[in-house]
This record gives C-alpha cells, sequence and structure tokens, in this order.
C-alpha cells in the first residue's frame, strides 16, 4: 500500500511557452496575422507532470522556478540539490537529458539508494534523450527505461526508430527498455530479451497542436510502466494518449478522454 502512494519525479526544464495561432503555416519572410495567443507553462519535465497528474499519477517536479513570469538565465538542478531530496518519496525517477554531468551524478545517488532495499522498493530510473548534443549521450547507460528521440536517431544515422533501437542499444545497460517513438509511425521498445514491439500512431481526426506530444508520450509510458503494465501495453498507451493530445490546445482534454 505504501508503494502504491509513493509519487513519480521529474526532473528538468519548466518554461514558457508562448503559441501564436495562425491560419496556415508562415512562408519564410513573410508577414501572417495572428488569429490568437496563448501563454502557457512548459518544458519537458514540466509537461510530463502535467499529464502525469491528469492520467491520475501523483508526480513531482524538480527544476528551478522563477518568481515571475519571465526570467533568464535560470540554473539547472544541480547533483547537491538533487542530494537534499527525501527519495523514499518516490518510486520513479525520470530524467529529461539537460547538464548531462551533474545528472549522472543525481542517478548515482539514486543507483547507491537502490542498493539498500530489495528489489520491489527500488525507484525505476528513466531518462530522455532528445537533443543532438554530444554530452547528454553519456546518460544512455544510466536510465533502466531509456526514451531516444527521432532527431538523435537520424543524428546517429538511423531512418527507422526499429534500426535506431538496435544500433543504439548496445549504449544502454544491460536490461534496460531502448524506446523510441517516430511521429505519425508510431513507436517501437527494445526489450531486454532482445525482442521489439510496436505500436502504431493513433491521429486525431484534425490535428491542432503537436507542441509537448513527446513529453505526452513519456508520461504515458512511464504511467503504465510505473503501475505494471507491460512494454507493449506502455507503448500503445502512449501513441493513445500523445495522438489524443495532438487533436486539442494544451493537455486538459487528456484527463476527459482517459479518466473520465
Amino acid at each position: 500500500m505504501e508503494e502504491q502512494k509513493k509519487k513519480i519525479l521529474c526532473v528538468g526544464l519548466v518554461c514558457l511557452d508562448i503559441i501564436n495561432v495562425v491560419d496556415k503555416y508562415p512562408e519564410e519572410d513573410t508577414d501572417t496575422r495572428c488569429l490568437s495567443q496563448r501563454w502557457q507553462r512548459g518544458g519537458n519535465a514540466s509537461n510530463s507532470c502535467t499529464v502525469l497528474s491528469l492520467l491520475g499519477a501523483s508526480s513531482a517536479f524538480m527544476g528551478s522556478l522563477s518568481a515571475g513570469p519571465v526570467a533568464e538565465n535560470l540554473p539547472d538542478v544541480t547533483a547537491e540539490d538533487f542530494s537534499k531530496v527525501d527519495l523514499h518519496q518516490f518510486k520513479w525517477i525520470h530524467w529529461e537529458g539537460r547538464n548531462a554531468e551533474e545528472q549522472v551524478k543525481m542517478i548515482q545517488q539514486v543507483v547507491t539508494y537502490n542498493s539498500t532495499l530489495p528489489q520491489q522498493q527500488r525507484i525505476t530510473i528513466s531518462v530522455e534523450i532528445e537533443k543532438t548534443r554530444e554530452p547528454l549521450y553519456q546518460l544512455f547507460p544510466h536510465g533502466d527505461v531509456v526514451f531516444v528521440s527521432k532527431d538523435v536517431a537520424r543524428h546517429f544515422g538511423f531512418q527507422t526508430a526499429d534500426s535506431a533501437l538496435r544500433g543504439l542499444y548496445s549504449r544502454v545497460r544491460p536490461g534496460a527498455v531502448l524506446i523510441c517513438a517516430w511521429a505519425e509511425k508510431g513507436a517501437d521498445a527494445l526489450c531486454p530479451d532482445g525482442s521489439v514491439v510496436h505500436s502504431d500512431a493513433f491521429p486525431p481526426e484534425s490535428l491542432v497542436d503537436t507542441l509537448g506530444a513527446g513529453d505526452t508520450f513519456n508520461s504515458a509510458v512511464i504511467y503504465t510502466l510505473s503501475n505494471g503494465g507491460t512494454v507493449q501495453d506502455a507503448l500503445t498507451f502512449g501513441c493513445r494518449v500523445a495522438g489524443r493530445k495532438c487533436g486539442f490546445h494544451g493537455y486538459d482534454g487528456i484527463a476527459a478522454e482517459f479518466c473520465s
């Protein structure tokens, strides 16, 4: 019962997203009238917490916050900051790849904590490698679950999710699950037994807003796995929720669709 009450912690960025709505994608060097504008909280880790909460999970965010709506040069979380966290609260911790050298030190703190516990009480570690920045690639061997983006896969020369998983799996630790979403092609995962599982995409009737779709996918996968679902269940649910999210602005519709 105590384990079920534990939270999912997301470590990374919160930022301000300013979204301009236009009637069609603007051509280069042209002026386009803005139909509407909205400001919303963004950032990968922040978005992930939003979606997890809407799905019914107890979540927490760790990152730099501003006292006002706009701020400059907020520092990333350091290993020293992370050392003050009460790890006993959490069953899963997800890192959005940013200041990877510090994040590896944070993960090592969790590994040390886990070593004192029986398997069923240990914190699951996941990492997201989204940007094509060399320092981030040191995160590959540090997750129980590793999310690699389509952009990173292409950066390594892979043209499909399946080929990316097979080509990059040697970088993750033994026993890890490597996941790659490929937009309208769905998502694939390579499991520790060498099997590849796949889910098709679930596109909305009308494409409205793809901002945060990747964060939504990651969150739905984490939500499913943290509740004992299979990798196949997690991929399918992740694609379903991400596809549904693309059919409306923001995230509020997720709760109405999947938690009613």
